[in-house]
């Protein structure tokens, strides 16, 4: 409840209509308890007023195209804090330092058992950095991948709110939406990372395309 603080719940009116209302619980309400709890609203009030509100995330193909770009500037700046770059680099030096020694070998500048010693902790470590760098790789596919579940939730979530069962709302209303309150007739919440910025990146994008 927006103006007291305590839970809202529903109950089954005529076995047929659900109404929700303020538990307005005397010991933990902030206002007024018997006021809170006078005040009912539909079931199908609220889905509508959270269908609303999800339709916030919807976008098309123009704002897709920003919001990957987004994604792949954020997925380059973790590549960049995990130092990929330079583990590559380094992996190409140690095989371009094993290729010289290599010739020197041929010509008889060093002897073959320097060679092999040298070239055989340079391979070792060329392992090492590759096993750095196939972890990291996967761990940026997983990254993309998980970036872009997210946006195809965020475009569906409203068909999917309007289509699922209550348990199925209530579970996808608490991964996209949070501090959620009933206050005056309305419901008031705010989208959790990165939906907040999805829902920015749209309403920027709508006001863009009504300006033009």
């Amino acid at each position: 409840c927006g103006r007291c603080g305590c839970s809202v719940v529903g109950e089954i009116k005529k076995q047929k209509y659900i109404y929700y209302h303020c538990t307005g619980y005397a010991d933990k309400c902030r206002g007024e308890p018997a006021s809170c709890r006078r005040k009912y609203v539909r079931e199908e009030v609220l889905e509508k007023q959270f269908t609303a509100m999800l339709g916030q995330l919807r976008f098309d193909d123009e704002v897709l195209g920003w919001v990957r770009e987004a994604l792949h500037a954020s997925h380059a700046d973790e590549r960049h804090e995990h130092g990929e770059a330079i583990k590559q680099a380094e992996h190409r030096r140690l095989g371009d330092r094993i290729s010289t020694m290599y010739i020197d070998k041929l010509d008889g500048k060093i002897g073959g058992d320097f060679f092999d010693k040298m070239a055989g902790q340079w391979r070792e470590e060329q392992r090492r950095l590759q096993g750095d760098i196939d972890r990291h790789e996967d761990a940026e596919q997983s990254y993309m991948d998980d970036g872009v579940r997210i946006l195809e939730l965020a475009r569906n979530a409203q068909a999917l709110f309007e289509r699922q069962p209550a348990r199925e709302k209530r579970r996808l209303l608490n991964f996209v939406l949070s501090n959620c309150s009933w206050e005056h007739g309305e419901v008031v919440a705010t989208f959790r990372q990165p939906f907040d910025l999805l829902a920015e990146t749209t309403e920027i994008a709508a006001r863009s395309t009504a300006n033009s």
